[in-house]
């Protein structure tokens, strides 16, 4: 869906990215602040000119420095929705929706104003003006007005940062349905962990204007070098799961491994999920415990120790996957672990898009 290679120089600073990826869903752009994110899609939509390279969207090039290809932005069939949504004050919310997609020929239009309003529950609100709408229906407005210009392919800059837990648990749902009811590619940029839980099905990772890795997201987020993306307090392991059933009071999630039992998500049958397995809530069992209260009680193969300081050892369990249990000193020589050795991973917690986790910047 997407091929791109590009350098661009900005004073001292230079983003040389390459990275491509062929299935549509969603692509999460993550790295610290001043990686050279934003300034990535502003390239991709065309507000930007690269130095060098080239930039390939569903087939289409739209930049190549080699042969002087360079579309102008508004041809680039591109939608854009920023931090800040910026509506125009001056018109209604239906008068903002349609405002792009009355600049587009009929014949090229396939999202109609009834598809969009409906999938982002907007309806109530066409006759108001920007100026009463919350920080999280602001939002909801410009994803519309973005998707009605009929997209091959949509840029998201953090549109949620400016929003509190509560409006950004309102607005994500939205965002998850785009790429399953319109088929349409989203690049995302982000600085929250748990959005890219809920939403990417592959990430990119960027350091210092250049691509580290990129990947699918549970793999890439998973490795222990990648460890530094998610913070501190988020270090564990990233596992990509899909929902196998419902019961009476949670939800079965597959992965390569087995089953993971988690409270109940409101998410079909067959969705793909990625969740957070922080190491801190791993503990160890040489024997498979009866009568408990834990959920997820899975063997495991000890994989490697890894002395952490004086008093924290990480001991990696493969069980399908690789996980990590952070345990005392104390407790890795009372249980006598060493590598190879057959034991049971108790899992106290697992976190499946809910919270405020964020990607820190270390």
């Amino acid at each position: 869906m997407i091929n791109l290679s590009i350098k661009k120089r900005n004073g001292q600073f230079q983003i040389d990215a390459s990275f491509a990826f062929h299935q549509a869903g969603v692509t999460a752009i993550i790295g610290e602040s001043g990686a050279g994110k934003t300034s990535i899609i502003n390239m991709v939509a065309g507000l930007r000119r690269p130095d060098e390279g080239h930039i390939i969207v569903n087939g289409r090039t739209l930049f190549d420095s080699k042969t002087g290809c360079n579309i102008p932005p508004e041809k680039r069939h591109i939608g854009y929705i920023f931090q800040d949504g910026r509506l125009f004050p001056h018109l209604s919310v239906r008068h903002n929706l349609t405002y792009g997609m009355n600049l587009i020929p009929k014949n090229d239009r396939f999202i109609t104003v009834d598809q969009v309003v409906d999938l982002l529950g907007i309806g109530h609100l066409l006759k108001r003006m920007p100026s009463n709408l919350s920080g999280g229906e602001k939002q909801r407005v410009a994803i519309g007005r973005a998707l009605l210009t009929s997209p091959t392919f949509l840029l998201m800059d953090e549109p949620l940062s400016s929003l509190d837990e509560a409006r950004k648990s309102d607005v994500l749902p939205f965002i998850g349905k785009l790429t399953s009811e319109f088929k349409i590619p989203i690049l995302y940029v982000s600085h929250s962990l748990n959005e890219v839980l809920n939403l990417a099905d592959t990430v990119v990772i960027l350091k210092a204007g250049g691509v580290i890795s990129f990947g699918d997201a549970g793999e890439v987020l998973g490795r222990p070098d990648m460890q530094q993306f998610l913070g501190s307090s988020n270090y564990g392991a990233l596992i990509s799961t899909a929902i196998e059933e419902h019961s009476q009071y949670l939800t079965h999630l597959r992965f390569n491994g087995g089953l993971l039992h988690v409270p109940p998500l409101n998410f079909k049958k067959g969705s793909k999920i990625i969740v957070l397995i922080k190491a801190r809530n791993v503990a160890i069992s040489l024997d498979q415990p009866s009568n408990t209260s834990f959920q997820n009680i899975l063997p495991a193969r000890v994989d490697e120790i890894i002395e952490r300081d004086e008093m924290m050892v990480d001991i990696r369990l493969d069980i399908g996957c690789m996980i990590t249990a952070r345990i005392t000193r104390a407790a890795r020589e009372s249980l006598g672990l060493k590598p190879g050795q057959q034991v049971y991973a108790l899992i106290k917690g697992v976190a499946v898009s809910t919270g405020n986790l964020s990607l820190e910047d270390e």
